[in-house]
């Protein structure tokens, strides 16, 4: 038991390294198409403009908590609204909790939740979920102007599945958007991600 328990001790700090590591890195490239828009997201068109990667499933009980109370779409609008490009990312497979079969499943997904992001991706293969090593739902990031991951994990500090808790928990995403608005450095640059794995 205490040898399994240190392995996952190991693996953890491990994993947690890893994802700090492409802070202040490149973004890993990517490439998918708008379910909206139909036109395609990428490093490319992301280039000069800040950009929010949102890993979502609408089946999961953490991704339920912040768009149930519209929460989510808030800070989605906000951000929008400041010039910020917000990609919403599904990389559920095919057969697994939250997958979209195609444009319209997502489409009637996007209404139902009233999304307010920029775009919507989806990624049932994913392969962007994997290049990005996202493990939650949610699983944020943030990529500034230059092409830099500036930070990733959580969205808030309250790890619960209740939506009750928002209003006091720390929004790293919008404190992290603030900073980069006032010209400042992203002081957390690195969370601890939360919610249900991503169901690859």
């Amino acid at each position: 038991m205490l040898r399994s328990l240190t392995t996952l001790t190991a693996t953890t700090m491990l994993a947690t390294a890893a994802f700090a590591a492409n802070v202040g890195e490149p973004a890993p490239a990517f490439k998918g198409v708008d379910v909206i828009s139909g036109k395609e997201v990428s490093n490319a068109t992301l280039k000069g403009k800040t950009a929010v990667l949102e890993w979502t499933n609408p089946g999961c009980p953490f991704v339920k908590k912040f768009y149930g109370a519209g929460a989510m779409q808030k800070f989605q609008a906000a951000a929008v609204k400041d010039g910020v490009v917000w990609v919403s990312i599904n990389s559920s497979a095919a057969g697994k909790e939250g997958n979209m079969k195609d444009a319209a499943a997502a489409k009637a997904s996007i209404a139902e939740h009233k999304h307010a992001s920029s775009h919507y991706l989806i990624d049932a293969d994913g392969v962007i979920g994997k290049a990005y090593r996202a493990k939650t739902t949610p699983h944020m990031y943030i990529i500034d102007k230059d092409g830099k991951l500036v930070y990733q994990g959580a969205i808030d500090s309250d790890n619960s599945a209740d939506a009750a808790a928002i209003a006091g928990a720390t929004n790293y995403v919008t404190a992290a958007l603030a900073e980069i608005k006032a010209g400042k450095t992203v002081t957390k640059t690195s969370t601890q991600p939360y919610g249900c794995s991503v169901k690859y």
